[in-house]
């Protein structure tokens, strides 16, 4: 059913054929709640529950140790009375504001401001409210206590509430919740809600009414004390939707609440909200029994709102039977009324609002001074911190061109020393190149002088012999000088086979140079590692006898025949090869260097020997030389790959050989390492004199091995 309120407080029902059906059914309604509201015989709410509370606390303030926990439950102590018994609650606060102040307790101080605020609007001393809730939030703000800001916040909006001023109590309701849900105080954040409920109910906004009141009812188990304030909201907005029933009983549930927690005051504005309910329906008595009740409460807990309201029910409900009382019931809410809102009161509520608004312009022109001298300053430092900027920017740039100009000049000098270091280096090789030319000529002149000495030897005989045969025939022919020709003859023959054979050699020789001697073509061919070994080694020590006349050497060599013929580049190998003979046969002269006579060196370990060894291991080939001379220390081991390295005097090496050798064996995916063994007392590979004492030990030496792959 929808019923609308009419002119002269008479209801228009749009469904006529319910309207008796509506009536019993709101008479019986009122019947089954009538009994919730029995009342002990002295006419107030039973009390049990918080006389146990209450003892508890005393308890307590007996038995704290400090002021701090003292303050805090005097304070309690006078909130608990606050709807009970004014007399008590003003005691027992102004005790605990006491204790706050004397102490500094100044968060202590706001908190209980606060609390005071609420039994001077209980009051209806508005005037003095506003003045405590103002000094209770300065307090707050100052400690920066963001749960007394928004108490305060919340009360003030409840005293802009009593004076109607609904707008501005719902500004300062925003602002405590906007607080205490930034600080997840949800009991505090649901008592806002409720707040709002009502001032929205008040300007007549239910649909945001019914919004936060259901939140409120939501997450009631955080309103505890609080609820019958949230049920009697519930019930306006039912009743003025026109849903009657409903507000009855969030009306009853909201009365339940206020018994439990002994509340006079909510229990004297729930009797109004039933007699207003009951004498819209035509039930006068059952009206002036709620009114009654309702002005008893407000007398013993001194609410004068509760007075003025139940009161003007009163007068008017007797108007009609009993005149003289409905006067002087009037009289007594007029009173009560002149008090609220009487014109000094009012003036005195309008001066303190008007000097804290005052205050409120005074804090934000300051605010926004300080603002506008915050941009300046913002705007001088920028300014500041530009031209400071600017001016690093600016030696920045001078030093960038001086470093540029610097680096300009080192990298000139630098590309200079790497153009004449890239000469250097080419004369080096090239000179390296040489010196391994010298040594493969000397060596090829050595081979081949060989079988010249032969060929000319024979030659030499062989003219005798013609000699010979030339005097035989002169004197004529005998038997017996014929058999001798025929010997000479035939001697002649042997010698030109042996000629011819020698130079048959020193032409495979030549030919054999000319071969290793070309240019290398990078190209990787067939070749028979063994015989490559075996032709450098002799050509090495050939070369080194063709220097030194007196250096003699045991050669000894190991091919394995297995190997057959490898893909490499033979002249690159070759060097290599060469190189590491010619530095073998160096390092055994050097040791006899060392022992002070090769005399000595002919038997035993001291005979300069040379062992080359070639090996097939899965698929790779092993070629070691291996010598008995000095050894190389392990302090420059590290460095004999190096270019430029070298441990030989200066004028004889030029450092380059290993460091060829390294990069040639590595070009054909192999690799060559060096083990070495020292001798006693004698730095390797440096000249040293005669006159040294020999080492007790002559096993040393040092021995390269180059690493393959078959391709």
């Amino acid at each position: 059913m929808e019923l609308k309120e009419g002119e002269g407080s008479k209801f228009i029902i749009h469904w006529p054929v319910y309207n008796c059906m509506f009536r019993r059914s709101l008479h019986i309604i009122f019947l089954i709640v009538l009994p919730l509201f029995c009342l002990s015989q002295n006419g107030k709410p039973a009390d049990s529950v918080n006389t146990h509370y209450i003892d508890g606390l005393h308890r307590q303030l007996v038995s704290a140790k400090d002021d701090s926990a003292r303050m805090m439950i005097i304070e309690r102590i006078g909130f608990f009375y606050e709807n009970l018994n004014a007399d008590s609650s003003l005691y027992y606060i102004n005790e605990a504001l006491n204790i706050a102040r004397q102490k500094h307790y100044t968060r202590a101080e706001a908190r209980t401001l606060a609390t005071l605020s609420g039994l001077m609007e209980n009051q209806g001393r508005y005037a003095e409210e506003f003045e405590l809730l103002f000094q209770s939030l300065k307090i707050a703000e100052e400690n920066n206590s963001a749960y007394d800001i928004a108490r305060a916040n919340r009360r003030i909006s409840g005293v802009y509430a009593e004076l109607q001023n609904y707008p501005t109590a719902i500004t300062y309701l925003l602002k405590a919740l906007f607080v205490d849900e930034a600080n997840n105080y949800n009991d505090k954040v649901a008592i806002d809600h409720y707040a709002l409920a009502d001032a929205y109910e008040k300007i007549n906004k239910l649909d945001s009414a019914s919004y936060h009141v259901n939140f409120a009812i939501e997450h009631k188990d955080l309103l505890k004390r609080l609820m019958q304030y949230v049920y009697a909201i519930d019930g306006h907005i039912k009743q003025k939707q026109g849903n009657y029933e409903q507000a009855a009983v969030s009306y009853t549930t909201a009365f339940r609440e206020a018994q439990k927690s002994s509340d006079l005051i909510s229990s004297s504005a729930l009797c109004a909200d039933f007699s207003a309910l009951y004498a819209k329906r035509k039930l006068k008595d059952s009206a002036i029994l709620y009114a009654l009740r309702g002005f008893t409460y407000a007398k013993e807990a001194a609410y004068k709102k509760g007075i003025m309201l139940n009161g003007n029910l009163l007068a008017a409900l007797y108007d009609s039977t009993q005149p003289s009382l409905s006067l002087q019931y009037y009289k007594i809410a007029n009173a009560a009324k002149d008090s609220l809102y009487g014109i000094n009161s009012l003036k005195a509520i309008e001066d303190l609002v008007a000097r804290e608004e005052a205050k409120q312009k005074e804090l934000e022109d300051a605010k926004s001074a300080f603002q506008i001298r915050l941009k300046l300053y913002g705007l001088l430092t920028g300014v500041g911190v530009l031209l400071v900027f600017a001016l690093i920017l600016f030696r920045n740039n001078l030093q960038r061109k001086k470093a540029n100009t610097i680096l300009q000049e080192q990298k000139t000098k630098v590309e200079n020393a790497l153009s004449e270091l890239k000469s250097t280096q080419q004369q080096l090789i090239q000179s390296e190149k040489m010196a391994s030319l010298g040594e493969l000529t000397a060596g090829i002149a050595h081979e081949i002088q060989n079988p010249l000495n032969f060929v000319n030897n024979f030659s030499e005989v062989n003219k005798e012999l013609i000699e010979e045969v030339k005097n035989h025939l002169a004197t004529g022919e005998t038997k017996s000088k014929t058999e001798e020709l025929d010997e000479l003859l035939n001697d002649i023959a042997e010698n030109e086979e042996k000629i011819n054979h020698h130079g048959k050699r020193a032409d495979a020789i030549v030919r054999g140079m000319l071969q290793h001697s070309r240019t290398s073509t990078g190209r990787k061919e067939l070749t028979d590692i063994n015989a490559l070994a075996d032709e450098y080694l002799r050509l090495s020590y050939h070369g080194m006898r063709a220097r030194d006349k007196d250096f003699n050497a045991e050669i000894e060599t190991d091919f394995d025949g297995s190997i057959g013929k490898i893909k490499i580049v033979p002249q690159d190998i070759g060097r290599v090869l060469l190189n590491l003979y010619n530095n073998a046969f160096y390092a055994t002269s050097q040791k006899l260097t060392a022992r002070g006579s090769q005399l000595d060196a002919g038997t035993g370990p001291n005979v300069p020997k040379v062992t080359v060894v070639t090996k097939k291991a899965d698929d790779k080939v092993l070629i070691s030389v291996k010598d008995n001379g000095p050894g190389i220390p392990q302090s420059i081991v590290d460095k004999i790959f190096q270019p430029f390295f070298t441990t030989k005097p200066t004028g004889e090496g030029t450092g380059l050989g290993l460091s060829l050798a390294y990069d040639i064996i590595k070009a054909h995916g192999g690799e060559i390492r060096v083990e070495t063994k020292c001798l006693e007392g004698l730095p390797a590979g440096l000249p040293v004199e005669a006159s040294r004492r020999p080492a007790r030990s002559a096993q040393s030496g040092t021995k390269f091995v180059i690493q393959l792959p078959i391709a």
